[in-house]
């Protein structure tokens, strides 16, 4: 898009009056960044020098260079934090608080060798600083050259083997490997819709998963600073002052990872993906266990506006028997765009539309930006003045910045006390009896005719009492206005549980909110780029995220929209929503088949619900995302590394979009095992290519060989049966009444294959009633000739096999070929 095209493009949406806003503001922008902004001092590359001392701690060790100071420090004997000083500490905000008990760590000291050591991981430190990990048998995962440190700058390079695999750093647009790639960490509005290669967009990670064929490690980098991470993309010679530490002076790749500012603090994890989640969501936090409704279909549009439109939309869906879930408000409702306000005139009784959707079954959503309108006779601005609730200049006065209202002041979320103001403004909204938030613009973006659409970086922050600028705290404003609306809702809804949806964030998001991909281009490219996108989110400790189907800002024909809905029916967050200027886009606007499509889609994820809400209760045990890179089970088969076109939906359900346009058939780079064709009974054998029929009406999708699927009909609980092939398998079905905070149960259903047999056995656990009268089951793949229940033959043929209850179900049949 051109210069010209996207100036049009943003009037179109911003209007004339704030474009002239816009204009100003990014010229005094521009000045308070030239009278305030500290010229960068032109400062020599200063490494941490010789070793002086070194001395054992509880938990690990402290070690004085020098030009610097090391810490290494146990928190679990397989998570060892490493902090580098000078620089200040960075504010607690992404981790979850816990306390973690001592561990027992060994620290060495032979003159020539250093290290410090648990049961699980050793660090060896070098004389010039440069650490070697190693697992407990003693397999080197990852070389470090010493830091540099340039000004308030730190530099941080490591090893990295030309077949490594990297992946996460939060929410990219290049694929799901992000080798070979330079990639900026700052939160930020791309202006626009965006599109494949665009960097950065709004949710950024300093955190990553490095696979090798030998193994792997996590690392999340607490610095919320600016930042950029160079995973190879030239190569460099580690020099030989590493060769105390064990390192090779062959020529090799590099990663090169760079903070403007701040302590270099970052924490270190062995593991494949399963364990690293595992051990990276006991720090930052997982995910609590959503509102049942939350895992949906959301319908939305910017262009909603009155109460007219919503009751007619929800209608549509009601006459076109479509399962509808929730619907969303965008910024029409307010006057004026002013936050916490809703324009009587054309939403006359929110509390009675809110009232009769809920009878309905669809939940509403309404949006909140930050911004708030600069305005002495809107009473949010006047409280936020009289209090002093407002991000300030470096002279004192308010900060102002332009988004839709015009003019706006932005809360200070980094003060604890504006967090508590904030949250108690969501009360005309709860009251009104909205089921959940939406919290956008919160990077937090601002109009500008040039530059980054940020705040100026001289803008004042207390960053609870450590005080900084807006350098210091740009990263993290995100995050903790989620804080302030989660901790609100939780407060004045304690019976039931808090559902937010934001753009932007920061490590630690998921305890408070979801995601969605913001403002993507309508193509196919873009559709493709959403796969990788999403799940690099969620190997980044973010479970749930999803796009906008057919894209934000175009108008989608009949073929990408289906081909969009069909992928966006097995991500976490299931949303519709466009930009106001678009064609409409409710399914039926399309005609057939499109519309029967959508239903079929619609359906599915209905029925699909049992298992995606044992999916989101493995996130909130376990930290694991709810969609999954092909490699999840098979981290070293690394052909699947950089696999960016399919996902698999928890382990069973394996995901194959199509992403071409006028494609009926792809072909597919299936893992290891068998996997049975969902809408069939054809069964494939990985790991290798295979090609799988898909005509319009139809996504490729694969069951996982032993899977147990829960499916939710109408009369009940539908147990699909995948057999093993070989070995076992089973299935989990997490129940509760879907809202607050009371006993759940856990229905643990074993495959146990024996010579010709099959058994299918029930574990129960947990207070809460089983939710279904009965349960049916559906063996695939193989015709039973005989089946026992509880030990009893079944002496009469019963298809399908429908129970109340049951321990034990044996199926026998005939030899396979």
């Amino acid at each position: 898009m051109s210069a010209i095209e996207k100036l049009l493009l943003g009037l179109r949406f911003i209007g004339f009056a704030n474009g002239l806003r816009t204009l100003s503001f990014s010229l005094q922008r521009d000045w308070l960044e030239w009278r305030y902004g500290e010229e960068p001092k032109r400062a020599d590359p200063l490494w941490p020098g010789d070793l002086q001392e070194c001395r054992a701690i509880p938990g690990g060790g402290k070690f004085h260079f020098q030009n610097a100071e090391l810490e290494l420090f146990f928190l679990a004997p397989d998570l060892v934090r490493v902090t580098w000083q000078p620089g200040e500490l960075p504010p607690p905000y992404a981790l979850a608080g816990q306390a973690w008990p001592a561990v027992e760590s060994e620290f060495h000291d032979t003159g020539m060798v250093r290290s410090v050591s648990s049961e699980q991981l050793e660090v060896f430190v070098a004389e010039d600083g440069g650490l070697r990990f190693l697992d407990g048998s003693g397999k080197v995962l990852r070389t470090e050259s010493p830091p540099q440190r340039q000004g308030a700058s730190w530099v941080h390079r490591s090893s990295l083997l030309p077949q490594e695999g990297i992946f996460g750093l939060g929410e990219r647009t290049t694929g799901l490997d992000l080798h070979g790639g330079r990639y900026r960490v700052w939160n930020m509005d791309p202006d626009g819709n965006y599109g494949p290669g665009t960097d950065p967009i709004y949710l950024n990670i300093p955190a990553y998963l490095s696979l090798k064929p030998e193994g792997g490690y996590f690392i999340f980098y607490e610095n919320g600073h600016d930042g950029e991470f160079d995973f190879g993309s030239v190569a460099d010679r580690i020099g030989s002052t590493q060769e105390t530490a064990g390192t090779e002076t062959e020529r090799t790749q590099q990663s090169k990872v760079t903070f403007k500012g701040g302590a270099l603090r970052y924490y270190f994890i062995p593991g494949g993906p399963r364990h690293a989640l595992e051990r990276f969501g006991e720090l930052v936090g997982r995910a609590p266990l959503p509102p049942r409704w939350a895992l949906g279909f959301h319908q939305s549009r910017w262009g909603y506006r009155t109460a007219e439109d919503i009751r007619e939309v929800v209608a549509g869906f009601e006459q076109h028997e479509l399962p509808l879930s929730a619907i969303h408000l965008d910024i029409d409702y307010m006057v004026g765009f002013r936050v916490f306000t809703v324009d009587e005139e054309r939403f006359p009784d929110l509390p009675g539309l809110v009232a009769d959707l809920a009878r309905k079954g669809v939940k509403v959503v309404t949006i909140l930006d930050p911004g708030v309108k600069r305005d002495r006779n809107y009473e949010i601005y006047k409280q936020g003045r009289e209090k002093d609730m407002f991000c300030k200049l470096p002279s004192g006065g308010v900060f102002h910045g332009p988004v839709w209202p015009g003019n706006c002041a932005f809360p200070d979320f980094t003060d604890p006390q504006v967090r508590a103001w904030w949250g108690e403004q969501y009360d005309i909204l709860l009251d009104a009896g909205v089921a959940g938030i939406w919290h956008d613009m919160n990077e937090p973006a601002v109009f500008t005719a040039w530059g980054m659409n940020r705040l100026p970086l001289a803008v004042r922050h207390a960053l609870d009492g450590a005080e900084g600028d807006h350098g210091d705290a740009h990263n993290f404003y995100g995050l903790l206005m989620n804080r302030a609306g989660y901790e609100a809702l939780r407060a004045a809804r304690p019976e039931q549980r808090p559902w937010l949806l934001s753009r932007s964030g920061w490590a630690g998001l998921q305890r408070y909110a979801w995601n969605w991909t913001g403002d993507t281009e309508t193509s196919w490219a873009a559709l493709h780029m959403t796969i990788g996108t999403v799940l690099n989110l969620g190997l980044s400790g973010i479970p749930y995220s999803g796009p906008d189907i057919g894209g934000f800002s175009g108008s989608p024909d009949a073929e990408l929209f289906t081909r969009w809905f069909q992928l966006a029916t097995f991500m976490p967050f299931f949303r519709n929503h466009s930009a106001v200027g678009t064609a409409r886009r409710e399914p039926w606007t399309f005609g057939q088949p499109t519309l029967d499509i959508t239903r079929k889609y619609l359906n599915l994820r209905r029925r699909l619900l049992p298992y995606l809400y044992t999916l989101a209760w493995e996130a909130n045990r376990w930290g694991y995302p709810l969609i999954r890179p092909l490699f999840w089970r098979h981290p070293r088969e690394t052909s699947l590394w950089a696999v960016d076109d399919a996902f698999t939906l928890g382990d069973a359900l394996l995901v194959a979009p199509v992403l071409e346009q006028g494609a009926r058939t792809r072909s597919l780079a299936l893992p290891s095992g068998y996997w049975y064709d969902f809408w069939g009974e054809t069964v494939y054998q990985g790991p290798g290519e295979v090609e799988l029929s898909a005509p319009l009406e139809r996504i490729p999708l694969l069951v996982r060989q032993g899977a147990v699927l829960p499916l939710e009909e109408r009369d009940g609980l539908h147990l699909h049966i995948y057999p093993p092939v070989e070995g076992g398998g089973g299935g989990a079905l997490y129940s509760d009444r879907g809202e607050g905070y009371g006993p759940g149960r856990l229905d643990e259903f074993d495959l146990v294959l024996a010579g010709n047999a099959l058994e299918l056995v029930w574990r129960k656990q947990g207070e809460y009633p089983f939710p279904y009268p009965q349960v049916e089951l559906h063996l695939h793949g193989l015709q039973a000739e005989s089946i026992w229940l509880d030990g009893s033959e079944l002496t009469m043929e019963i298809d399908p096999l429908r129970l109340e209850r049951f321990e034990r179900v044996r199926f026998e049949f005939k030899a396979r070929h």
